[in-house]
């Protein structure tokens, strides 16, 4: 019995190793496709010299803005957009109401903060707020 187990052992061992040692075989890179050249529109220069936009260059449309933030937690309950300037969540229904991080800030003639919408209201000053905040509104 001791035999046929060690037997046993010893072509397992064997077997893993020529797995471990075997390398795959290259494969060759399959035929490159031909593309079509391009059918889009021939952009042409504009009259007076001034250079043609690119294609998939701005077009001065802005982008919607993000409704949400990558980093940071929309308000719990709120209807509210991300302001990537100001880098706070403003409130749509609280006039100069913001949010982050938990934390609520109010601008009323001086700042204020919240850990609710509703208050209660605790002062401070412009380096309570963040930074995009204070920025705005010129404190």
């Amino acid at each position: 019995m001791n035999r046929s187990v060690r037997l046993t052992l010893i072509t397992l061992a064997l077997g893993l190793s020529a797995c471990t040692a075997h390398r795959p075989a290259e494969r060759e890179a399959p035929p490159p496709i031909e593309t079509p050249p391009p059918q889009g529109p021939v952009v042409k220069p504009l009259p007076g010299g001034a250079p043609a936009p690119q294609p998939g260059a701005p077009s001065g449309i802005p982008k919607p803005l993000p409704r949400t933030s990558a980093s940071f937690a929309p308000p719990p309950g709120g209807a509210s957009h991300w302001d990537p300037k100001l880098g706070v969540y403003v409130l749509e229904k609280q006039p100069n109401t913001f949010y982050r991080q938990r934390t609520y800030y109010r601008y009323d003639s001086g700042w204020s903060w919240s850990l609710s919408p509703n208050g209660p209201w605790q002062t401070t000053d412009s380096s309570g707020v963040p930074g995009g905040l204070g920025r705005a509104f010129g404190q």
